[in-house]
């Protein structure tokens, strides 16, 4: 199975939450899992990830930043 993720260009490149996953080399270096530069509310970028990536399922787990 292979992750693909979405990072905003403008956010700080935060991998705190994910670290554990970066320090498992069967999740990046096999390719197993990839982060693209988007933006959840940009139509055009979705659209163009989707048709590279060609998913089979998608899951949005974006949430405002400011939300506790």
């Amino acid at each position: 199975m292979k992750v693909h993720g979405i990072v905003r260009r403008s956010s700080s490149f935060n991998t705190g939450r994910i670290e554990h996953l970066y320090k498992n080399p069967q999740a990046h270096i096999e390719g197993n899992m990839k982060l693209h530069y988007g933006d959840l509310t940009d139509s055009t970028c979705l659209v163009k990830i989707i048709n590279e990536v060609k998913p089979t399922e998608i899951y949005n787990l974006g949430a405002q930043s400011h939300v506790k």
